[in-house]
């Protein structure tokens, strides 16, 4: 499988392709997985060329440590995506080709959504988003886009970005994929332990738990049953639960009729973040 590197590269392939093909654009962070290749298939099934990004991009990263962790699988990664399709273009460049000499991210105002969840801890992070996507969408220059629902803030990032930046790209949210035990696909499970990655399922059972009480509970009493619930696992360390209204991701105090909900939950499983959601509503 050709890999670019450059945009000039990436650029003169794209060009040569019919006038009438519909460009699919998957950005990934690589360490690639089957929740990955559920995009890539969604992406082919609706486009007649598929483009995969691969690109670790460091100015949405508030910790130096998680950047020098964050898995890095080139090869493998190629070669998963060459299994699911001979349409498929790989882009991966380096911060340099990106960002040129100054790696910097631009401020956004994403309508108080960077604000929330993730916002709150941390720092910069959408901004390094939205920065990053900005420019690979004006490289690729897609009709559609496909991020997994896992990321569910982020998926609502970018829909407000496209807006902000009149990107003429459609965003096409798909939905989680998940492990046999529950755990959301991640390219952060690579780190986990086999103890871990048992232990992690946690997480989708208690989001299960409240979505099966949550017409029965208040939503204080909601969060109370999570928190605790993570209180008494050894194995995990919360670092948020929140229920947010699911299109402007502020946190709910009380139930709205007909109003969209989503159960949010960070935690730590040793030194690796893990994040999930999902729709109560």
């Amino acid at each position: 499988m050709k890999i670019y590197h450059t945009t000039q590269g990436l650029r003169k392939k794209l060009d040569q392709l019919p006038a009438t093909s519909s460009i699919g654009f998957v950005p990934t962070m690589g360490a690639l997985h089957q929740g990955h290749v559920s995009l890539v298939k969604t992406a082919l099934k609706e486009n007649s060329q598929v483009v995969v990004s691969i690109f670790v991009n460091p100015t949405q990263f508030d910790n130096a440590t998680d950047l020098q962790k964050y898995p890095r699988t080139i090869e493998e990664d190629a070669s998963l995506l060459e299994k699911t399709s001979s349409h498929i273009i790989v882009f991966a460049p380096t911060p340099a080709e990106i960002y040129g000499n100054n790696i910097v991210s631009k401020a956004y105002n994403f309508d108080g959504l960077e604000n929330e969840m993730e916002g709150k801890h941390r720092e910069g992070h959408f901004d390094g988003v939205g920065t990053v996507l900005n420019h690979l969408f004006r490289i690729v220059t897609p009709a559609k886009a496909y991020f997994g629902e896992k990321d569910f803030q982020q998926l609502q990032i970018v829909r407000s970005l496209v807006k902000i930046e009149k990107l003429p790209v459609q965003i096409v949210g798909c939905p989680i994929l998940r492990e046999k035990s529950g755990l959301a696909m991640s390219s952060r499970n690579a780190r986990l332990t086999n103890v871990q990655r048992r232990e992690a399922a946690f997480i989708f059972k208690t989001l299960t738990t409240i979505k099966e009480n949550f017409n029965h509970k208040s939503i204080p009493a909601l969060t109370r049953m999570a928190e605790e619930a993570f209180r008494k696992n050894p194995h995990l360390r919360l670092e948020y639960f929140e229920i947010a209204h699911a299109n402007t991701l502020k946190t709910a105090k009380r139930k709205q009729k007909n109003a969209p909900y989503r159960a949010f939950v960070a935690a730590f499983s040793g030194e690796v973040r893990l994040i999930d959601n999902m729709a109560l509503t």
